[in-house]
Order: structure tokens, then sequence, then C-alpha cells
């Protein structure tokens, strides 16, 4: 046999050899991916699996486990591209649905998610998991009318979760349900009969139905349960302000400053608390750094045209009342403090032209209220 044939049969034998092996080999690349997931080690499982899908790119399976080990690193966008790849392969493939939609949840990708979810469920009617999730993730889209029934149904199937409560509380709020509001109220006083949180939904959505004295007497609630619970003496001091009890108002302002001393929201309410109290010196700073922080908000910039007048300031006085002006076009109230205003510093026509509008506006008002109420006497009951 001479030289270059015997290379050949041995170059077949080799071929052959390495042909029979093939199966074994892909195998074992298989189980050494899975072995380094189930060690932790995703980054190198995932260069297996990579090379796995580059032989064969019709490989549901290794897309999947691409998908998986993208969402162990939290790079979920990743992760959907990997799911949405195997799902064109291999639609059946178990979980593909379920890991994409959580994928997509993940990022806040929240309309994408509901498509997978809702074909997960269908697969399994009724499985709390996806009842949640379904649930979420409309209330992550401020889809709150939708949200609620996926969230009634998941807090039914487990009577004991008070973030369940809680969530479909805010649902049923924020999409104006008072009375849901008030029915999961009842539900989350048998599992935390001292839930902050809870008394103030309640208290917002009694204040929504126009029962001040009940959410007043729910925020006060909530003040006793937890007097650190964000925003509760904020809530009570706004309805304090609200019935002009501007003494107590302040009280629990000032207790929430001390919570947050940052809120912009509470410096701009005491700092008008203080203007009601005539108490300038104090209203000063509060509404300065308050227009600081947020130039838009119309009644601190009137609040600051009071202290300016009445500390001496005409000329910035006159600045910040335009600015209310320009603001809240709608506001009767610096109409008349700038009329004033040009009246004592002897502008008789442009405090005339203050007046007349001040007094245009009052006289729409009081049209409009009459329309009101002649359309409700004559409406069908």
């Amino acid at each position: 046999m001479n030289r270059a044939r015997r290379i050949r049969l041995q170059l077949c034998f080799l071929s052959a050899t390495l042909v029979a092996a093939l199966p074994a080999m892909a195998q074992n690349t298989r189980q050494d991916a899975l072995a380094l997931e189930s060690q932790g080690q995703n980054a190198e499982a995932e260069l297996i699996w990579q090379q796995i899908a580059k032989n064969d790119p019709h490989n549901a399976e290794a897309l999947a486990h691409m998908g998986l080990l993208e969402a162990r690193q939290e790079h979920y966008d990743q992760a959907a591209t990997y799911y949405r790849q195997a799902l064109v392969v291999d639609p059946s493939f178990p979980s593909l649905e379920m890991n994409l939609g959580l994928a997509l949840f993940k990022s806040n990708r929240f309309q994408e998610a509901i498509k997978p979810f809702t074909a997960e469920l269908e697969k399994h009617p009724g499985d709390q998991r996806l009842t949640i999730l379904l649930g979420m993730t409309h209330y992550g889209m401020g889809d709150y009318l939708v949200a609620i029934p996926y969230l009634k149904q998941a807090a039914k199937m487990d009577p004991q979760s008070l973030p369940l409560r809680l969530t479909l509380a805010h649902s049923c709020l924020w999409s104006k349900q008072y009375q849901c509001v008030l029915d999961v109220y009842q539900q989350i006083l048998t599992l935390n009969a001292e839930s902050a949180e809870a008394d103030m939904l309640a208290g917002e959505a009694l204040d929504e139905e126009g029962k001040i004295t009940e959410a007043t007497e729910q925020f006060r609630a909530a003040v006793k349960a937890n007097l650190k619970e964000p925003n509760a003496h904020f809530g009570l001091g706004y309805l304090l302000w609200e019935q002009k009890q501007y003494d107590e108002a302040m009280k629990e302002f000032l207790s929430e400053l001390d919570n947050d001393p940052a809120s912009t929201q509470v410096m701009a309410y005491l700092g008008d608390t203080y203007v009601e109290l005539n108490d300038y010196a104090k209203a000063q700073p509060e509404l300065e750094k308050a227009a600081a922080a947020d130039p838009s908000l119309a009644f601190v910039h009137r609040g600051l045209g009071v202290v300016y007048s009445n500390l001496g300031r005409k000329d910035d006085a006159i600045l910040e009342l335009q600015k209310a002006i320009a603001l809240d076009p709608k506001d009767v109230t610096p109409h008349w403090r700038l009329a004033r205003l040009y009246q004592s510093m002897g502008r008789k026509e442009e405090a005339k032209a203050e007046f007349d509008k001040a007094s245009t506006m009052n006289k729409e008002a009081d049209h409009a209220l009459v329309d009101k109420l002649g359309n409700g006497q004559t409406s069908p009951q």
C-alpha cells in the first residue's frame, strides 16, 4: 500500500470516528452547560449555550437557556430577545411564555408583558401567580380598572396577603372606585388593625366623597398608628387647612417636615398656613424655598405677594402676584390682592383694572353656579 493511499484510509477512519462521537460530544457539552448553571456560573454556561445555538440555530433549548441566564444577570431586554427567538423555533417549549412575560415585566415593559402572561394563563386557568402578575402588570401601566378584577381574584386566593389588598385599595382609589376602597379597608383591618397606609387610603376615599370630617378622623388614625408614615401628617394637615383650622394644620405640616425636610409640597402649605395666621416672618422662608424648588405653584407666588406686601416690598409683591395670575388665571384672589396693592401705591388706573377683572370673574362664577343649580333642578331624578 503506497503512502498516499494509507493517508487517505487514515483520514476516512478518523472522520468516521469523529462523526460517531458527535452526539456524545454535543450531549456532554449540554450537560456541561447545565452543570455550570446549577453552580451559578451563568456567564460560562451561556458561552456553551451560545456555541450550541451557533451550531444549531433551531435549538430552542439553547435559546431558552440563554434567555434564562441573561435574566439571572438582570439583562432583561436581552433575555426577552432570546425568549422570543426560542418561541419562533418552538412555540410549545415549556415556560417560554412565562419567562418572556417576567423579563418584560421586570424591565417595566408592561404593555408587552400582557400578551405572554395572558397566553400562559389560558394554559393554566386560575393560576395564582399569573393572576397576580396580570393584575400588577395592569397596575404598573396605570390601567387600574382592568387591574382590579385580577387583584380581587388574587386576594381571594390569598386571604392573608396584606400587600395584595393595599395594592387593590390603591387601584380602587386611583380609578375613583371609592366604595371599593372602603370595602378593602375593612378586609385590611382584619389583618392589621394598625395599618397607617390603609387608614390613609380610606381617608382619601372619604375626602373624595366629600366626607371631610370622616376623612380627617381616618388621617388622625393613620398618624396615631405610625408617626413616621410618609405623608400621614401632611394628609391630616391638608384636611385641617381645608377646614381653616390653621393652628392644628401648622403642627401637622411641621411634623411632616421632621420626617421629610426636603418636601416642597409641605413647605408650600406650611408657608401658606403662616400667611393665613398673619405670621409673615415665618411664612417668607418656607414660601421662598418652595418657589425655588417648584416655580409652577401659583398659590406659593400668591402667598409671597401677600408676604412681600406686608413687609413693605411692594415691587416684589407685584411681581409675585402677577406670576400667580399667569399660572392660575381662574383664581380671583391675586387680582383682588393686586388691586388693593396698586390702590395703596396710588396707582388708581391699574387698581381699577384689577378690581374690574376680579368683579367680572366673580359674576361669571355666580352665573356658573346658578346654571348648575338650574340644571340640577330640571334634570330627571
